[in-house]
């Protein structure tokens, strides 16, 4: 597998946009230069995130979410060492 990532990854099975493969090499995501943990969901073409908001989930069972817009900068965990 190359080391480019996509420009949209999601964690849920669910989205379009959900790849295993790369979840699981870990993905790293820094937004506005501070590492985030919690991220959902990242567009970098859009420059946004979706990030869960505590514990608290919708009526469907899944994470609430917050959306923050700025720059974001996917990485590859397992390529940083």
């Amino acid at each position: 597998m190359s080391d480019t990532l996509p420009d949209r990854l999601s964690s849920d099975p669910n989205s379009p946009y959900f790849n295993a493969e790369l979840i699981e090499r870990g993905v790293g995501i820094r937004f506005k230069g501070a590492e985030k943990t919690n991220v959902e969901e990242y567009c970098v073409s859009e420059g946004w995130i979706r990030v869960s908001v505590g514990k608290a989930k919708d009526r469907a069972g899944n994470p609430m979410t917050v959306m923050l817009k700025g720059p974001v900068e996917p990485y590859l965990r397992d390529a940083e060492g």
